[in-house]
């Protein structure tokens, strides 16, 4: 193989002089490209926004408002408090739903992932149960506990239990049984395998779990909101959405964008924390 013929191979593909398969680690990219890269990112925000604000002037306020009409909402809306106290109302729901969905999701994944009975006994229900749109379910949810917090919380962590559960079921599955043989090999009890060797290895599984956990579980909570209309940030939508009040409607599913994006950055960087080596490999 020539020179040239080598240097169109991928980087993960180059062969040795032997002619032999090589694997070549991807190395992370380097501060100079990725301030490129955020400085693209920024530039397409801003031109989006400009061109938000300038074809949003040119529409019916009734249907599209603009990112200055929108700001000034937020700001009255900030002032009056009325932002502040639906904000915390949906996130007092929203973490108290993530976090015990997390718990249980993890546990139950472990189990139904490491002994075959409970898979089989539980297999069925969670397949069921994670292929029914649960949002049909909300009134029934509503009979149930009512229109305060309680329902609200059951929402949300139903909506994110199973990306975490069955995650983390799929992790423990695709543990090397190589690795398992080695503890055993070692004397090793049952919690010394799921401390020592499965829990590691299914590390990257539930983190991705947790990725996509914490985007149901903001689905959950607006779509309870919705339908107690109480309170929380889909409360103010519902109420601005009948007030016909665009600008002011936008602030609060703005502030769900935002909220999304910066929760399923937190879980990014607590992965690369707990699991680096997944980091170095994404």
């Amino acid at each position: 193989m020539t020179s040239d013929d080598r240097n169109v191979l991928p980087a993960d593909a180059r062969e040795d002089e032997a002619g032999v398969g090589v694997a070549v680690e991807h190395l992370p990219l380097p501060r100079r490209a990725r301030n490129k890269v955020w400085l693209v990112r920024l530039a397409s925000i801003i031109l989006v926004l400009i061109a938000w604000e300038i074809g949003g002037r040119h529409i019916n306020p009734l249907f599209m408002s603009y990112p200055s009409a929108i700001v000034r909402a937020g700001v009255a809306m900030f002032a009056n408090g009325e932002l502040i106290d639906a904000l915390r109302s949906s996130l007092r729901t929203l973490m108290l739903g993530f976090v015990t969905a997390s718990v249980i999701g993890i546990a139950l994944g472990l189990l139904i992932g490491r002994y075959r009975v409970v898979d089989a006994a539980s297999d069925w229900l969670v397949n069921a149960l994670y292929a029914t749109p649960l949002i049909a379910v909300i009134p029934l949810v509503i009979l149930w506990f009512g229109l305060g917090d309680s329902a609200k919380l059951f929402i949300v962590t139903i909506l994110a239990l199973f990306p975490v559960l069955i995650n983390t079921a799929a992790g423990v599955r695709n543990i090397p049984q190589s690795l398992i043989d080695v503890g055993d090999a070692f004397a090793a009890n049952e919690w010394q395998l799921f401390l020592k060797i499965i829990l590691p290895a299914v590390l990257p599984y539930i983190m991705t779990g947790l990725r996509l956990g914490i985007g149901r579980a903001i689905i959950g909570m607006v779509a309870a909101e919705f339908f107690t209309a109480i309170t929380g940030l889909g409360a103010l939508i519902v109420k601005y959405g009948n007030q016909y009040d665009t600008a002011s409607m936008f602030v609060p599913i703005l502030i769900l964008m935002f909220l999304g994006v910066a929760l399923t950055s937190l879980v990014r960087r607590l992965e690369a924390m707990c699991a680096p080596w997944r980091a170095h490999d994404e």
